[in-house]
């Protein structure tokens, strides 16, 4: 297929994942373990201090090659020049932290740059409307868009709407937030379902539960057989606005201008390896992703949680530790359009996944850790949670079926895997916006994120037994 319908597809299966993800009714009161295995997990308690000691002894360090790295290439947008720049200077910090074990692995990777974005509502009255246009949104025609708006509640109320009373318009989606599980789906989905009626552009209310005037961006796709028409977000504030003139009677016009260019580069995978001393071709993975969206500087996504996955195996080098399994950090390229660099990894990587005994991930924040959001058989979140107890109170255990965002597609082949848990009830007051910079961070709680994962991804890859699957 195309590397344009590729992407559309891996989206797709994204956001499916992501949407309808179901959690495992298992009860840890259930677990019977090998008492060796308990006593094993029990003989790491002292390690696991010793290597959050180092983290947090090195916290300032650490937090300032973060920030650094956050300041000074701020956004990473897929395929872009300053992306590539990201990753060189990562390969470069790794090996002046005396790990030499770093490769890439080439991924083509689509390149969608904004342009000129503006918007007016010129009737009932003249009032610029702030726009952010959506990932791989289409450009308007030269002289922009001038139409018509009908404001929607949902899908359904569209699919109710006779074809006659959509054609020619501006949609606009006043979906409120529920979950991003839920509301996302108008950001992916919205444009084509909009075309499907007539539409000529269609606008969404930002997926985020919290507004002071602010937009947000993320990755949307459009259809097979349908019009491409260019399709933004808009802020809470605008949105009810809208929808405000609307249910009074009032007719709306607005005027859209947006520009943009697709076109599609090499990226690369970051791959940084710290060698096991027995089961060399085991591997245990801890990643994050380096791309971002092109507002805000990515400090939060996913700078934040792809800067603690590098740091594992370099602390753990660093402390002269050797696990038994292979310690694999990878920075994950061009995740926002559609985990583009976690599929090429995968499909490069098939025939080894039997070699992959845990992958982790973070990538919803790096706040204050908690604990896991784990998948896998029960006898794996069972091992999970003893090792948790060597973390109180960042012993916090979720069960789902999938986790993160790039690792889904190795859970869905039965990979077990685990996601960062962290106090992120704000992180979608931030997500893909302009507000997502170093002031959003907590030194303290990103070196916190940094111990506990540094830690934990030593025991797992150290256990005398695999993590089994289902």
């Amino acid at each position: 297929m195309t590397t344009l319908l590729f992407t559309i597809v891996i989206v797709t299966q994204y956001y499916n994942v992501y949407s309808y993800m179901t959690i495992n009714k298992y009860d840890l009161s259930d677990c019977v373990l090998n008492p060796k295995l308990v006593q094993e997990i029990a003989s790491y308690k002292n390690i696991t201090k010793t290597i959050m000691n180092e983290v947090v002894n090195n916290g300032d360090t650490f937090y300032n090659e973060y920030a650094n790295f956050i300041d000074k290439f701020g956004a990473r947008p897929a395929g872009s020049v300053v992306l590539e720049e990201a990753i060189d200077h990562m390969i470069n910090l790794t090996r002046s932290n005396g790990l030499e074990t770093v490769t890439t692995e080439d991924v083509m990777s689509p390149h969608w740059v904004r342009g000129s974005e503006t918007a007016t509502m010129i009737k009932p009255r003249i009032k610029p409307i702030a726009i952010l246009g959506l990932g791989s949104s289409v450009s308007t025609p030269s002289g922009g868009i001038t139409a018509e708006v009908i404001v929607m509640r949902n899908f359904n109320e569209l699919n109710e709407t006779i074809e006659s009373n959509v054609k020619g318009k501006i949609v606009v989606f006043d979906a409120h937030y529920t979950s991003y599980g839920e509301t996302v789906a108008y950001r992916v989905e919205g444009a084509t379902k909009a075309a499907e009626k007539g539409a000529v552009a269609s606008l969404i209310r930002s997926v985020t539960p919290f507004s002071l005037y602010t937009t947000h961006t993320g990755s949307q796709e459009y259809g097979s057989n349908v019009t491409k028409i260019p399709t933004a977000a808009i802020t809470h504030e605008d949105a009810d606005l809208l929808r405000r003139l609307q249910d009074r009677g009032a007719t709306i016009v607005m005027s859209i201008n947006m520009t943009s260019t697709l076109d599609y580069k090499t990226s690369r995978n970051t791959l940084i390896d710290l060698k096991g001393c027995e089961d060399r071709e085991k591997l245990v993975i801890v990643s994050g992703h380096i791309d971002s969206w092109d507002v805000g500087q990515g400090a939060m996504d996913d700078g934040g949680g792809m800067f603690i996955s590098w740091y594992v195996p370099v602390i753990i080098h660093k402390l002269k530790l050797k696990p038994r399994r292979t310690l694999r950090a990878i920075l994950w390229t061009s995740e926002e359009p559609g985990l583009v660099g976690a599929i090429e990894y995968l499909n490069r990587h098939m025939n080894e996944l039997n070699n992959i005994n845990f992958i982790m991930e973070s990538d919803e924040g790096t706040f204050e850790p908690l604990g896991l959001d784990v998948s896998g058989s029960q006898n794996a979140v069972c091992i999970v949670a003893e090792v948790l107890k060597l973390f109180k109170p960042i012993d916090k255990l979720k069960v789902s079926s999938t986790v993160g965002s790039d690792i889904t597609i190795f859970n869905s082949k039965g990979v077990p895997g685990a996601s960062l848990l962290n106090k992120n009830e704000r992180y979608f007051w931030y997500h893909h916006s302009n507000a997502d910079t170093m002031d959003v961070q907590n030194k303290n709680d990103v070196v916190q994120c940094a111990a506990f994962l540094a830690a934990f991804s030593y025991v797992i890859s150290d256990l005398t037994e695999d993590i089994p699957r289902y």
